[in-house]
């Protein structure tokens, strides 16, 4: 999970939506300007371009309308993630708030081998907040039920995918035979792969902070 600057004004039509008695805050350019602050990704799991996709209220509105009808209550979820996290997870890091700081109060750990789960930690284990985030995360990245341990499998499939590929370009990188324009053309890739954009974004982030050397060279672009 990272953070997403979400874009303002709230699109006009939730204020109109919300006076009508069977009003639809999915209304207007609510799924354009959603899809477009979290760049197509689930904001929990970080899978780009889901398939099943789900306006997802962070604070579940449970019928007040204030915060059913309230754009920055309003996220870009995929399925999975949206029917784990459902009303019985409240109180999280918040990823449009900046000063919720939420990129340094979660690491996450991966080894990049079939099968392998996703490990998260709070930094502070008396960071309530933190510490729920972390709970709500291992579920989604390792599933619980039957089904969702599938699912799971599937998301931690595409990690795999990702993150080796990332971890290719960091080693050709370091490839001592290689010239200047060949050693920039790697660079850009590292850096695509750290972008807000880039699937999986706080997992490869993570490997570089875990690292203090590539934190040394590659830690500015993960800012």
């Amino acid at each position: 999970m990272i953070y997403f600057e979400k874009s303002q004004p709230a699109p006009a039509c939730l204020s109109e939506q919300k006076l009508l008695a069977s009003g639809d805050y999915k209304c207007g350019e609510v799924l354009d300007r959603l899809r477009e602050d979290f760049k197509d990704k689930c904001y929990i799991c970080e899978s780009k371009s889901p398939t099943n996709i789900n306006v997802e209220h962070f604070n579940p509105h449970q019928g007040d309308l204030d915060l059913k009808f309230d754009w920055d209550n309003l996220f870009w979820s995929c399925g999975h993630c949206n029917n784990i996290k459902s009303n019985r997870f409240t109180d999280l890091l918040n990823c449009i708030d900046a000063n919720e700081e939420i990129e340094g109060r979660l690491m996450y750990e991966y080894n990049p081998f079939p099968f392998a789960k996703v490990v998260i930690k709070a930094e502070d284990e008396q960071d309530e907040k933190a510490v729920n985030t972390q709970q709500l995360l291992e579920l989604v990245y390792n599933g619980s039920t039957k089904l969702k341990s599938i699912e799971a499998q599937n998301i931690r499939s595409q990690i795999l995918n990702e993150v080796m590929s990332f971890q290719d370009h960091l080693a050709n990188y370091f490839d001592d035979t290689l010239d200047e324009e060949e050693r920039k053309f790697y660079l850009r890739k590292i850096k695509g792969h750290l972008k807000d954009a880039s699937a999986f974004t706080a997992i490869k982030r993570s490997i570089i902070r875990n690292t203090e050397e590539l934190n040394g060279i590659f830690g500015q672009y993960c800012l």
